[in-house]
């Protein structure tokens, strides 16, 4: 409950800050960031959630169907103070007029500009980036869970796999321990060389595969990617990983609170161009801040958005035919990378006057 009053005493500022009497809030992320991880959804795929929460400078209800109602209330709410206010499933305009009667008294935000609120979807975002204790707590689990589940997987295709094989082998493993993988992508061979985002398809693999993960629990997202090679590795790609491995070191040495992502951006675009590949970052987006999105936003040149203490962040530099990717959390020390996982090979890269450990290729 600490947790709780601590978000809604971030909210009610914000209601101050914004000159609003209450804000609605309905995504996924936002629900379960202001209830400390519960969940307001039904289907993974739809942004927006069954219930609303709605939080005045006083009071706060929930907003929702006669289907979503008892378990939300009994299973996701429960000891919260929430007040229920709830209408027939077949009668969605109802929950419009639940809102006007709302706003014939409040000025009222929200995070997707519902029933004429005001849409103030970005500036409610700030208020999830720095995470509590509690979160990072949580956050340490899902990274160590998420970096495990990759890590085996990898280290259990056999020749002949297809993609889709080991998307569902990564899939099984995260789904029992009720961790959700929103984004599986996985590539063999020469798919790896050719496709940043690869969907898995049928295509067997041979000797090379590359597997990427953003799995979500109590909201939170950990971000992280792996690849693995049979046999020796070839000299070109060996050279490949060492420079990306670099470009993510820079990335991540970079990552301090009150930074821009401009300036990050501007120390890593330096990077690829000495490490011999300066155009590849054209070719793929470099990720940036996570925590209840897969990226709050992408970091781009000349960004002016600055990071803050306890945020997460998840880079992911990329080479034609390989990638380096983790999720870390900074402060005021040097960064945790919450996505590592034991006895992965890794290698040393030297940055800012300070060894890195970054992942290597597994080789089996």
């Amino acid at each position: 409950m600490d947790e709780i009053q601590q978000k809604e005493s971030r909210i009610r500022s914000f209601l101050g800050e914004q000159g609003l009497d209450a804000v609605l809030l309905s995504s996924q992320a936002n629900f379960a960031w202001a209830t400390g991880g519960m969940q307001n959804y039904v289907g993974i795929a739809s942004e927006m959630g069954v219930a609303s929460l709605l939080i005045t400078t006083k009071k706060k209800y929930v907003i929702t169907n006669t289907i979503e109602k008892h378990r939300i209330m009994d299973e996701e709410l429960k000891g919260m103070g929430y007040e229920l206010i709830d209408f027939e499933w077949f009668d969605d305009a109802r929950k419009v007029n639940i809102l006007k009667d709302f706003r014939r008294t409040m000025t009222i935000g929200s995070d997707d500009g519902f029933a004429g609120t005001t849409n103030v979807a970005g500036d409610i975002a700030k208020l999830r980036y720095a995470l509590t204790d509690e979160e990072i707590t949580r956050y340490q689990w899902l990274g160590q869970k998420s970096g495990e589940a990759v890590a085996e997987v990898c280290r259990n295709i056999r020749i002949g796999d297809s993609e889709h094989d080991i998307a569902a082998h990564l899939a099984s493993m995260l789904i029992c321990q009720g961790i959700m993988p929103i984004v599986r992508l996985v590539a063999v061979d020469e798919r790896v060389y050719n496709y940043r985002h690869p969907i898995p398809t049928g295509k067997r693999m041979a000797k090379f595969a590359m597997v990427v993960l953003c799995a979500r629990k109590y909201g939170l997202i950990a971000s992280v990617t792996r690849l693995v090679y049979f046999g020796n590795l070839e000299a070109e790609l060996r050279k490949k990983h060492n420079a990306v491995v670099k470009v993510d070191a820079a990335f991540i040495s970079a990552s301090k609170p009150g930074e821009s992502c401009g300036t990050i951006f501007n120390t890593a675009r330096k990077a690829y161009a000495d490490v011999g590949y300066p155009d590849e970052w054209k070719h793929h987006h470099q990720g940036g801040p996570t925590g209840y999105a897969p990226r709050e936003y992408r970091a781009l040149p000349g960004s002016t958005n600055q990071l803050f203490a306890n945020q997460a962040i998840a880079w992911n530099p990329s080479i034609a035919g390989t990638k380096s990717e983790d999720t870390i959390i900074i402060s005021g020390g040097d960064p945790m990378i919450i996505t590592e996982s034991a006895n992965w090979p890794m290698v040393s890269v030297e940055f800012g006057g300070k060894a890195w450990r970054r992942p290597d290729i597994l080789c089996r």
